[in-house]
């Protein structure tokens, strides 16, 4: 199996990866239209995630780059922070974080309206920062999310590529935590939260 080729998502080299997909069809092209104003706001609603996608997923907090905490669209330059089910990265303070690194809204195909975040594995954001990558996965790995509209559906994907345990720059602690949290990853466990996201992003 491959990862699929999707505009605006980085190619497949390396590691685990996945395409965590979710839709909905509709006979009237009016209604389509008329939910995905609601998936829209949902989507950039980062802080919000986890009401829609249940108890046992990722709590999904925006901050800006100086570090406080927000409540906007999210723009590139902005960070995210993780708080997964279980132990979190230890050097900082039990979160992972990743960074806004695209944030897109251009058509392909049969699309009427789409709309991409990119995100990539990062430190803290702030002024005390040390370079260290604060992540169960490496700077290279990323994840896409994307919502889109057609004429006769709406659609939410979320595309995980180069995913690579971060076993740098680390104590023996936190490389021990990446790579069980990688290895869960692998085995298909981080793609049944990204489905819970996907899912319930569009669970009206």
């Amino acid at each position: 199996m491959e990862a699929k080729k999707i505009p605006g998502v980085p190619e497949q080299k390396k590691g685990a990866f996945h395409d965590t997909e979710s839709q909905k069809n509709f006979i009237v092209s009016e209604l389509a239209a008329q939910q995905f104003g609601i998936l829209k706001e949902r989507f950039f609603s980062i802080n919000h995630w986890k009401d829609y996608c249940g108890d046992l997923s990722s709590e999904f907090k925006l901050y800006n780059s100086q570090g406080f905490p927000i409540d906007r669209v999210p723009e590139i330059g902005d960070f995210v922070r993780i708080d997964i089910p279980g132990p979190g990265d230890p050097e900082a303070k039990g979160y992972d974080w990743v960074e806004v690194v695209m944030v897109d809204d251009r058509c392909y195909n049969d699309e009427l309206e789409r709309y991409l975040i990119s995100c990539r594995p990062s430190e803290p954001p702030g002024r005390n920062r040390n370079g260290n990558v604060a992540h169960f996965y490496s700077r290279e790995s990323s994840s896409t999310f994307i919502i889109s509209r057609g004429e006769d559906y709406i659609k939410v994907g979320v595309y995980g590529r180069n995913e690579i345990a971060n076993l740098s720059d680390k104590g023996i602690f936190a490389k021990i935590r990446n790579f069980l949290v990688s290895l869960g990853g692998f085995s298909r466990l981080t793609k049944i939260q990204w489905k819970s996201l996907t899912d319930g992003l569009l669970d009206f």
